[in-house]
């Protein structure tokens, strides 16, 4: 985030002075509270500054860098998460391929007749069974999927740094969001490379402005 001139000067004076109420911080710039409310309520969202009621303002002593660190580590699956594309384990190989490409995804989850995560198919699971001997409409999902409990899962209330490891260190593609049931975990999200990379970036892009 980048500071206007004023608002680096209202971080200053509540260095040096706090804690300050809004009115002498205005007294030292020679503005009325009305100006500065709008550059105090910024400084206040973002971090910056503490409000204390009664009190004044005090500074955090947090950087832009740091406060971005400390809004990335609060961020959870459950906010952003997609719909997830699930097939049952008896479609044939061909019909995930057409799946998986009609819906512009790199990862399928596979699910039983309860709507419960049995497996995950790759592209890269499907590229090789494509340039194998074998008739496609023939050969079933569950034939070529990764099995459970080979299957790394996340849940909506993990945080989305935690997810971006998983999906590093396992060095897979996307991650089904699974909520725990009596019949198993069904699957009610996903969460990918290219979702984590955009939030990243837009956060990124915000702050900068």
């Amino acid at each position: 985030m980048e500071l206007s001139k004023r608002q680096e000067q209202i971080i200053e004076i509540v260095k040096a002075n706090g804690p300050i109420t809004g009115e002498n911080i205005a007294e030292k710039l020679n503005l009325t509270r009305a100006t500065l409310r709008p550059d105090l309520a910024i400084l206040t969202m973002a971090g910056f500054l503490e409000a204390r009621p009664r009190v004044g303002y005090f500074y955090t002593g947090k950087t832009g860098s740091e406060l971005l660190t400390e809004k990335i580590k609060k961020f959870k699956v459950q906010d952003f998460q997609q719909i997830p594309v699930v097939v049952r384990e008896e479609v044939s190989v061909y019909d995930a391929i057409s799946t998986m490409f009609l819906e512009d995804v790199g990862t399928l989850f596979v699910v039983n007749e309860k709507s419960c995560l049995t497996g995950v198919v790759s592209r890269k699971d499907l590229l090789r069974a494509s340039i194998g001997q074998h008739d496609l409409n023939a050969l079933d999902i569950h034939i070529i999927m990764t099995r459970m409990p080979n299957i790394t899962v996340c849940r909506k209330d993990d945080l989305l740094l935690e997810a971006a490891k998983k999906l590093i260190e396992k060095q897979i593609d996307g991650l089904p969001v699974v909520k725990d049931t009596e019949d198993g975990l069904h699957v009610v999200g996903r969460i990918t490379k290219t979702t984590i990379t955009k939030v990243f970036v837009e956060l990124a892009t915000d702050s900068a402005l």
